[in-house]
């Protein structure tokens, strides 16, 4: 969701300073790139040599330096970043900042950007409840800067009470938060399947296929990046979800995977189900092991419930619902039939002929039949950029 977006960070001189270094590193770590501007009091709470190396940029502290790369600094870096958050803002740089008084590189810079601001006060508990500085921040909300309230506990002054910077973590959520509203998913709860079920057979065995959830999970990331909301029902996997706007619900068996379906499916505007659900369970499971003998072994197999059409039944005019169909013989044709008797918008067909599709392989070749009878055939890719396909063609529906 960060990736590659520009991020200016002010520090201003308090002893919250010591963690805005955990800042540049958890938006680095999102791919952000990132610029420092400084006081000329933050930096002697932290160094100069730490802003530089963790953002892997000069830092902007000095507006009179030969130094710089610009006499303008401050109109420069405005420009370039996509949002400015200053943390620590101290009692004195928030006083500045909400009288419009411009004397250091840090109000200068704030007075010249136009776009997003974040402001993390930090200070102690009677600063902060000062009426002053109350009315300070009030000011500043009315002019569209974004607020992260500080959080109760022990300050570095000894006073135990409101006054403490919001955790580097936090504050780095509440920026994902913002991003997200601007992407075209936003405000979108869309629910996918992945990975195989398991039918017990008995204590120990089960009926499954070899899916790993791959091509799902690469779904469902790419939903989230997008601003959706995911709920993501999954089969048995080693894979991990990364995204904090997925939510991730286990199960084991078809079963299970049809009663989470039915029960979310309606809270959604769409559902993606590329899970590889058993299409038979045994009519009956055993308790415990079946020990081997010389004999055969029968299994009375059973259908499954086909949770792809249960909710074709049920789809609203506003939502849409994608399947997926994995492929031997007369794709095409079993991939249409598929799409039209159960009510999909589209459905994505893999063909087990394509090299390098399928299961247990980091890419896939895919198929995209819709509703319309459109066909778009797509080259081999990994997976996660299908994904951005499957994505992109919800898009344009």
């Amino acid at each position: 969701m960060l990736k590659g977006k520009n991020i200016l960070i002010g520090i201003s001189g308090g002893i919250a300073a010591y963690k805005t270094p955990l800042l540049i590193r958890e938006l680095i770590k999102r791919d952000c790139r990132v610029k420092v501007i400084a006081t000329q009091n933050a930096l002697e709470f932290v160094t100069l040599t730490t802003l530089q190396t963790l953002s892997q940029n000069n830092v902007y502290y000095n507006m009179f330096s030969d130094t710089q790369e610009y006499s303008t600094e401050h109109i420069s870096l405005t420009d370039w970043a996509d949002l400015f958050i200053i943390a620590p803002a101290t009692a004195n740089i928030i006083g500045k900042f909400a009288s419009g008084i411009a004397d250091d590189a840090l109000s200068t810079s704030f007075l010249a950007f136009n776009k997003e601001i974040f402001l993390a006060p930090a200070m102690n508990t009677k600063m902060f409840n000062n009426a002053i500085v109350k009315a300070n921040i009030k000011t500043l909300e009315q002019n569209k800067v974004k607020i992260i309230s500080p959080t109760k506990g022990n300050l570095a002054c000894g006073y135990d009470g409101e006054g403490r910077m919001e955790e580097p973590i936090e504050i780095v959520r509440k920026i994902e938060e913002y991003f997200s509203l601007s992407l075209p998913l936003s405000n979108q709860t869309i629910m996918v399947t992945a990975a195989g079920t398991q039918e017990k057979i008995d204590a120990v065995r089960y009926i499954g296929n070899n899916s790993s959830g791959k091509m799902g999970f690469c779904i469902a990331e790419e939903l989230a990046n997008r601003g959706a909301d995911v709920i993501l029902i999954t089969g048995k996997t080693h894979l991990l979800t990364n995204n904090p706007k997925i939510k991730r619900i286990d199960i084991i068996s078809a079963e299970q995977m049809y009663k989470e379906s039915i029960k979310h499916f309606p809270e959604c505007s769409c559902a993606i189900l590329a899970a590889a659900v058993a299409d038979y369970k045994p009519k009956t499971a055993a308790k415990n092991k079946i020990k081997k003998t010389k004999q055969d072994l029968t299994l009375n197999l059973t259908p499954t419930i086909d949770i792809l059409a249960s909710l074709g039944k049920i789809k609203q005019p506003n939502q849409k619902l994608i399947g997926f169909a994995l492929e031997t013989d007369n794709e095409q044709e079993n991939a249409t039939k598929k799409l039209k008797s159960k009510n999909l918008d589209f459905i994505v067909l893999n063909s087990l002929k394509d090299k390098g599709a399928g299961f247990e392989t980091p890419t896939n070749k895919i198929t995209i039949i819709d509703n319309k009878n459109k066909i778009e055939q797509y080259q081999l890719k990994s997976k996660e950029d299908v994904a951005k396909d499957i994505v992109n063609k919800l898009l344009s529906l």
